[in-house]
């Protein structure tokens, strides 16, 4: 059996890439000074056989100065909803949530001109650095929240309006994996000012969380949710006391 041969080693190149086009969204890209990114996207590019690489490099810098936009409005939703955070400042530097939605966008305006690979390779530097598994298909909204990033997964045809927030363990998937359904739409849409709690599961193409509406930790949604509903998984904890804690609290007494 002959193998073909993969350059894996682009993997480090799309990471520093990614890297570095993230950082200058904040520093020189919007004034044009991010020339030497040009030269990595290209050769990357050219790694992966994509022709006319100028020509995507000039269509997708373009989108830089709005992405820029649309994540001052996230990072002010993040500074408006959690109230650990002490300034917009901290939401930049040190929040997973944000960085991850940083990359999203990013990736999110390569995907949209059908660019092959780059995209994916992208969101995967994003998830391995954050826990939050987007793709780069998914459609969002402006003024989107992650909270603690861990474990959160968006599904490639999921569609989030605005602002919308999303905290750890949350899914947003499919109720089919099968190949076929490919080219459909396979996750759900959140419409606006929607907050989905901790290990939520939604699943399915057709299922709408309607606007204004929460959706309560742990519950499994396979169905549409109307506008302003609040949904929430019911559940009994039982508390007894530890019989050798009792034992000894009754020695104590005597």
């Amino acid at each position: 059996m002959q193998f073909k041969q993969y350059s894996l080693s682009l993997k480090d190149d799309v990471a520093n890439f990614t890297k570095q086009l993230f950082y200058s969204l904040f520093d020189d890209v919007c004034q044009n000074k991010a020339g030497y990114l040009k030269d990595s996207f290209i050769k990357i590019l050219n790694g992966l056989c994509i022709e006319n690489a100028e020509s995507v490099w000039e269509i997708y810098q373009q989108s830089f100065c709005e992405i820029r936009e649309k994540l001052d409005l996230d990072a002010r939703a993040f500074e408006k909803t959690d109230p650990a955070c002490k300034s917009l400042t901290e939401v930049y530097l040190a929040y997973p949530g944000f960085h991850a939605i940083a990359v999203h966008r990013l990736s999110h305006e390569l995907y949209k001109i059908n660019l092959p690979i780059l995209p994916r390779m992208m969101s995967e530097y994003a998830h391995g650095l954050t826990g939050t598994d987007i793709h780069p298909g998914a459609a969002i909204g402006d003024s989107f929240f992650i909270d603690h990033a861990t474990g959160i997964v968006i599904g490639e045809t999921t569609v989030i309006e605005n602002n919308v927030k999303i905290y750890q363990g949350v899914t947003l998937g499919g109720l089919q994996v099968k190949k076929e359904l490919a080219s459909v739409k396979r996750h759900p849409t959140i419409e606006n000012n929607v907050t989905i709690y901790a290990n939520a599961t939604i699943l399915g193409g057709n299922v709408v969380v309607g606007s204004d509406s929460i959706i309560g930790a742990n519950v499994c949604v396979i169905e549409s949710v109307p506008e302003g509903s609040i949904v929430t998984y019911e559940s009994e904890n039982k508390i007894t006391t530890r019989k050798s804690y009792a034992k000894v609290t009754l020695n104590k007494k005597d």
